[in-house]
């Protein structure tokens, strides 16, 4: 180890250090948020297909932005993506004390643009929603997080 600090790379070390601690802080996190590789509706495009493509269903698209304006507010383009995996959903719902996880459903990833005029892409973190579930509960959304990272990568790295 004095070696590795003689060589000059306390810096690199102490960098790598604050990077891990970032990393688990957002673990903590009840909401992730990452920026958008692409534009607005590139993005929401590459989003659907990547949940498709993982035999996901995409319910609905919400257009926020045009029902803000229906109201008479004028917002940055916003969109919610709903996507729903049956396979995950459908254990979720089979007993009926458990039905309450239900307001959680479908998952959601929102796209949105910000003043910076970059587009971010940000998703519930159900793994820490899911604390305290019963264990195939907890199970179910821990793989459909998977999933949504995965698909979330499609975007954003």
């Amino acid at each position: 180890m004095s070696d590795f600090f003689e060589k000059g790379d306390v810096k690199a070390f102490c960098s790598s250090i604050i990077y891990l601690k970032m990393i688990a802080m957002q673990e903590n996190q009840p909401i992730f948020e990452k920026e958008s590789l692409f534009g607005f509706n590139e993005t929401v495009e590459i989003l659907v297909t990547a949940a498709t493509d993982r035999d996901w269903t995409n319910p609905a698209t919400h257009d926020l932005q045009d029902s803000l304006a229906r109201a008479g507010k004028s917002v940055k383009p916003v969109k919610v993506v709903e996507i729903c995996k049956p396979e995950y959903s459908g254990v979720m719902m089979e007993k009926s004390d458990e039905r309450i996880v239900s307001v959680m459903m479908p998952c959601r990833i929102s796209v949105y643009e910000k003043a910076d005029g970059k587009i971010y892409v940000s998703t519930i973190n159900s793994r820490l929603l899911a604390a305290g579930m019963p264990d195939h509960i907890r199970d179910t959304m821990s793989c459909a997080a998977d999933e949504l990272e995965e698909i979330v990568r499609a975007v954003a790295r």
